[in-house]
């Protein structure tokens, strides 16, 4: 199975992205699957994410190629709900195109994808679960500071890749604790399988 995991900006998320998925996937019973990442193009946004046309270019693109897409954008804080909604649209859009047995999923990160990162760790003492899940901006909040100052990371790709294949080492951990996002989009795809 080869799978495209469709980040709202690549040059960010696919380090963090990459291991979450593999793991995942592994998880849900397909260890040997290709997970890759889609760097091209770089849509550079939610809101380029969100637009049929890039979808749509990214499925002709890489569809000979690609049995499962999937969309993960962050849904930065309960006032951005809406995503959930512009998702679904482009799930149906993509069902709608003679793809034979290609599948587009969307998934909503709550609040950020860094939170999925944050899950297969264990946290500073005094960091409540809690906390980081509600919090709108838990990559500023929480990530920045886990990297640099709890374990002494850089904050950019080489840092960011570090921990984000340790806590796919925790992937059961990960989906225990972000069961409507990660575990919802686990879900799906089994049912799709």
């Amino acid at each position: 199975m080869n799978v495209l995991v469709i980040p709202e900006d690549s040059r960010r998320d696919k380090d963090l992205l990459k291991p979450i998925i593999q793991a995942l996937m592994a998880e849900i019973g397909r260890p040997r699957a290709k997970v890759r990442v889609c760097e091209k193009p770089v849509l550079g946004g939610v809101a380029e994410a969100l637009k049929w046309e890039r979808i749509s270019t990214i499925l002709d693109l890489w569809g000979g190629q690609t049995d499962l897409f999937l969309l993960i954008v962050d849904r930065d804080g309960a006032q951005n709900a809406g995503r959930r909604a512009a998702l679904d649209s482009l799930e149906q859009r993509s069902a709608s195109l003679p793809a034979g047995d290609r599948v587009l999923l969307g998934e909503l990160a709550i609040e950020e994808i860094e939170v999925w990162v944050l899950a297969g760790h264990n946290l500073p003492s005094g960091w409540k679960w809690r906390d980081i899940r509600t919090d709108p901006h838990p990559k500023e909040s929480y990530f920045a500071s886990f990297l640099t100052e709890h374990r002494k990371l850089s904050s950019d790709a080489a840092g960011r890749a570090i921990v984000a294949e340790e806590a796919a080492r925790s992937i059961r951990r990960v989906l225990q604790l972000c069961p409507e996002d990660l575990g919802r989009l686990a879900e799906r795809i089994r049912a799709r399988l």
